[in-house]
């Protein structure tokens, strides 16, 4: 059960974490997990060019389609993470670290 309160992407990340802990056969979420980094990977890829297509439609349908399009990438992103045993928590820290660096700099210095 989920705590009160909690955050959209935190509630969700609970849920893909309880379907990793106790799969249910009839949860879609188990299904991928069950499939690995290369089936929830293959996923993600296919999300992430539906985010990108959306993105170039026009107008407020091109907007709605987007942001939805963006949910199911974010949610099997997600499922990607608890595969890898990475939690939301880590990648948040990952983003603090950088913030106040060039994007151009901290590239570069992940290349050291």
């Amino acid at each position: 059960m989920t705590e009160p309160n909690l955050r959209p992407l935190d509630e969700l990340e609970q849920t893909i974490l309880a379907r990793l802990a106790a799969p249910d056969e009839r949860s879609y979420t188990a299904k991928l997990l069950a499939g690995g980094v290369e089936k929830i990977g293959g996923k993600v890829l296919e999300e992430a060019a539906e985010v990108v297509e959306a993105a170039g439609e026009p107008a407020d349908e091109g907007r709605e389609h987007t942001i939805r399009e963006a949910g199911d990438l974010v949610y099997h992103l997600l499922v990607l993470l608890a595969a890898r045993g990475i939690s939301l928590s880590e990648v948040e820290a990952e983003l603090a670290r950088r913030a106040g660096v060039s994007g151009l700099d901290e590239k570069a210095n992940r290349k050291k």
